[in-house]
């Protein structure tokens, strides 16, 4: 009987994702409008809409790091029609950051695909009287304690907290939402710097609205190759971000399937990789299996990250 039951699970499995999605699917975002992170998601839902006949909706739930995002998802129905774009903050960076979570990062949800991976650029306003990365931290060692910088990510509060402590800085760390509403406050002022995902960075760069001086790849990046690498001054300093497609924990394994191969196809496409390189991202598939085992790992690289850097988990 249980031989019986097991199998008619798996028909009615593969039953569901070859009629899979057969209404809207919600996409959950863990940042704010306008953030790389939705940038990504537009792009990617775009392609899986095209792909499978139904809408994907993007839906910004901003807050605690990504902390509730993931929290809603980690709790929605494995069917399918609530999957999350994440990145290294809900996924590698909270278990560090926060001293209790309301999810786990490995055991509530199901890999799907890994779609890239992105840095992030030292930003200043335009008068900002230092012109270069030298420059700007023998200014801010020369104004201990003056100068506030804003981030609304793990990957821009780690970016900070390791420019403080390998740059040996003191300034006043401000948190946000998100990385849109750090930018906003750096142009009118009552930031002095901030760190700023790759697709924001080009835009405020070619717009004039900010000026870049570095970047937290271990070397210059193709993107911004005038800029040089935060590790040439401060040696050992990098930072990688990424993101990803999951769903809550015990996904059928068909739909993850399915859901992975129209990714694969998508991110094969020149023009889906002309369109990650416009949001600053470096397209780097990863398998269901591959990210599984990929998130375990950056789990514990980022709490090395988060030690090195110095910060006490909320």
């Amino acid at each position: 009987m249980r031989i019986i039951a097991f199998l008619a699970g798996l028909l009615s499995s593969a039953a569901a994702a070859q009629t899979y999605p057969s209404h809207p699917v919600k996409l959950i975002v863990p940042f704010p409008a306008g953030s790389a992170t939705d940038q990504v998601a537009r792009l990617v839902g775009a392609e899986l809409q095209a792909a499978l006949k139904q809408p994907f909706v993007v839906e910004n739930k901003a807050g605690a790091q990504g902390a509730i995002a993931a929290a809603e998802v980690a709790k929605a129905a494995p069917d399918g029609y609530t999957l999350m774009l994440t990145t290294n903050t809900p996924h590698a960076a909270n278990p560090s950051l926060f001293r209790k979570l309301s999810y786990d990062p490995v055991k509530d949800f199901t890999p799907i695909t890994r779609y890239g991976t992105t840095s992030f650029m030292l930003m200043v306003p335009p008068q900002f009287p230092a012109k270069n990365l030298k420059e700007f931290l023998a200014d801010v060692r020369g104004k201990a304690g003056k100068l506030s910088a804003g981030y609304g990510s793990s990957g821009s509060q780690v970016s900070l907290a390791m420019l403080k402590q390998l740059g040996k800085l003191d300034f006043v760390e401000v948190p946000y939402k998100g990385i849109p509403q750090a930018i906003t406050d750096t142009m009118g002022g009552s930031l002095q710097f901030t760190f700023v995902d790759m697709a924001n960075a080009l835009a405020q760069a070619k717009g004039g609205k900010l000026r870049g001086l570095a970047v937290t790849s271990a070397k210059r990046s193709s993107l911004a190759p005038e800029l040089p690498a935060i590790a040439e001054e401060l040696p050992g300093y990098e930072i990688i971000a990424w993101f990803a497609l999951v769903g809550p924990a015990k996904l059928p394994e068909p739909i993850v399937q399915r859901l992975h191969e129209v990714n694969m196809k998508a991110l094969a496409k020149p023009e889906v990789k002309e369109k990650f390189a416009l949001v600053g991202t470096d397209v780097a598939p990863l398998g269901p299996a591959e990210l599984g085992r990929f998130i375990q790992a950056e789990v514990a690289h980022w709490a090395k990250l988060v030690r090195l850097a110095g910060i006490e988990p909320e």
